[in-house]
């Protein structure tokens, strides 16, 4: 059995009490009965996958992977891996605008090299390779390099569990990477790629049909079995996305709720949910991205994005941006006022 099939194995179910309790609860504080919303949903699944009611959000941390794409020799993105490199440095500075972000809300940040093309040497390295290959002419990397950086992922999920974080997000930086989610989009969801393929950080028509004849070029080539996700991410994926989607597996194994960002995270969330459905249970959407895939791919989990703020900037600014928005609902869970404090009766569900 390999290392990630034994991971799978170990996963458990989240807590459905807990978040019933959660719900009982909400239903208590002096409001309406379901009038926080979509805030609500978001507490209980929280409590779902802490285990427990009585949630934690206090320490919470973004996971930003970072990696370059061989498909951008096919001219699919405005600028080539040294960019990369730049937003890597940014990260390890605490400049890049996801640290400032995340600093406002007192979230923690770790920028993660798992297949750069460059070397940063005050950034963490878990690199698989030095990028991926041109995935237009051949397979992006090997099977069991899918597989590793998917356990880098894991590896450093658990390791914030252990450290006490109460929630992550999930962050990229690779120049390239919105072809290679595409691509994985476009084989699992069974659709065109013209349907899942947008401008990424900003392609003209030209650029972007160059974009989407390379990634039609490559599912041809490959042929990647939509059955299986590591054949698909080895097929035409990237670094990125294996990593994240292991980071969502190892949310699962530590019971700790991990924040989706906008296509990237969205795509690997997609591959964590195919490789076992209950991880779903562990994942929390923060916001609508503008590329199209990632509408769809919520429509296949089921989920609703809490914020539609036009966001596409990426290394997880979109989740961390919910990370207030989380803080205010869970204050009004642990310090509102129930209904016997102010002598009104409860409201009751009447359907």
């Amino acid at each position: 059995m390999s290392k990630l099939k034994e991971v799978l194995s170990e996963i458990e179910p989240s807590d459905q009490e807990a978040a019933a309790a959660c719900q009982k609860h909400l239903d208590h504080i002096a409001k309406p009965l379901g009038s926080l919303g979509e805030l609500e949903n978001i507490l209980c699944m929280i409590a779902r996958a802490q285990g427990s009611p009585d949630i934690s959000v206090e320490k919470k941390c973004v996971l930003v992977y970072c990696s370059d794409n061989g498909i951008v020799a096919q001219g699919v993105a405005q600028s080539d891996h040294s960019v990369t490199t730049s937003i890597a440095r940014s990260l390890a500075a605490g400049h890049s605008s996801v640290c400032v972000m995340a600093a406002s809300c007192g979230a923690d940040t770790f920028p993660i090299d798992v297949g750069m093309v460059d070397t940063v040497p005050e950034i963490r390295e878990r690199k698989v390779a030095r990028g991926t290959n041109d995935f237009s002419e051949g397979p992006a990397m090997a099977r069991e390099e899918a597989e590793k950086a998917i356990m880098a992922g894991v590896e450093s999920a658990v390791e914030m569990g252990r450290k006490g974080y109460d929630i992550i997000a999930t962050g990229e930086a690779g120049i390239g990477n919105t072809s290679s989610s595409s691509a994985v989009a476009s084989v699992l969801l069974g659709l065109d790629p013209e349907i899942v393929t947008g401008r990424g950080s900003g392609l003209t028509d030209g650029g972007l049909r160059r974009k989407i004849a390379a990634i039609r070029r490559g599912i041809a080539i490959n042929s990647p079995d939509w059955g299986d996700p590591v054949d698909v991410l080895a097929k035409v994926g990237g670094f990125d996305i294996c990593a994240m989607c292991g980071t969502f597996i190892g949310g699962a194994l530590s019971h700790t709720p991990v924040v989706i960002d906008g296509l990237i995270s969205s795509v690997a969330a997609l591959c964590a949910f195919r490789l076992s459905p209950v991880v779903r249970d562990y994942m929390i959407p923060s916001h609508k991205s503008g590329e199209p895939a990632a509408e769809h791919i919520m429509e296949e989990l089921n989920f609703t994005p809490i914020l539609d703020a036009g966001m596409r900037l990426g290394e997880g600014s979109g989740a961390v941006t919910l990370f207030p928005v989380i803080d205010m609902a869970a204050s009004v869970y642990r310090n509102a006022a129930v209904f016997e404090e102010i002598n009104v009766q409860q409201y009751r569900r009447l359907s």
